[in-house]
């Protein structure tokens, strides 16, 4: 399969995102509302998950082991990530695209977040955990990593009752457009 990543890039950067259906046709997708991951005082998490950052149980990497998350967020009983994505996705990360975000306790990988970084934007793709709390460290880790980094943008896609509890909220598509052109024009490196 040829992949071409030019083209993936600019698909990102125009707001629209890469999903396998349940026949496994990968294709396109945007949406009317768009979810973002504060990357302001707006963050929040919950207070038991303090407890658990303050005990420094997780150590946190960047592209440790990339195929692994890649694997991680795959693995469910119904997913959207397909092996074509997967293969898109390793492609992607060994042309400086996508990066993994990663929780470990001591050798194990205890979970991680999936996502491709274009400038100012962090898109993320999916998220998983192995070990109880790893994949929640991930986020706030992730959001502070991205703060640091002077990042605009963190594009969780689509809302759910998890991601809430990180103060996550919608934005209408053209919002969420104007906020991407914004961030596209920032020069972020994520590594």
């Amino acid at each position: 399969m040829k992949i071409d990543i030019a083209s993936i890039v600019e698909g990102y950067s125009q707001g629209y995102f890469l999903m396998s259906d349940d026949d496994g046709q990968l294709d396109w997708y945007s949406s009317r509302q768009r979810t973002l991951i504060p990357l302001d005082d707006r963050f929040c998490y919950p207070k038991s998950l303090q407890r658990v950052l303050n005990q420094d149980r997780f150590s946190v990497a960047i592209n440790r082991d990339f195929k692994a998350v890649c694997e991680g967020c795959a693995d469910r009983d119904t997913t959207w990530i397909s092996k074509e994505l997967q293969q898109i996705y390793l492609a992607l990360h060994e042309a400086g695209w996508a990066h993994s975000f990663e929780t470990w306790q001591g050798d194990q990988l205890a979970g991680g977040i999936l996502g491709i970084a274009i400038k100012g934007a962090f898109i993320g793709e999916s998220m998983f955990y192995r070990i109880t709390e790893g994949s929640k460290v991930a986020m706030v880790k992730l959001v502070e990593h991205l703060c640091y980094k002077q990042y605009v943008l963190f594009d969780a896609q689509l809302q759910n009752p998890h991601l809430e509890r990180f103060g996550s909220y919608i934005i209408s598509s053209g919002k969420y457009k104007r906020l991407l052109s914004q961030a596209i024009m920032q020069d972020c490196f994520f590594t």
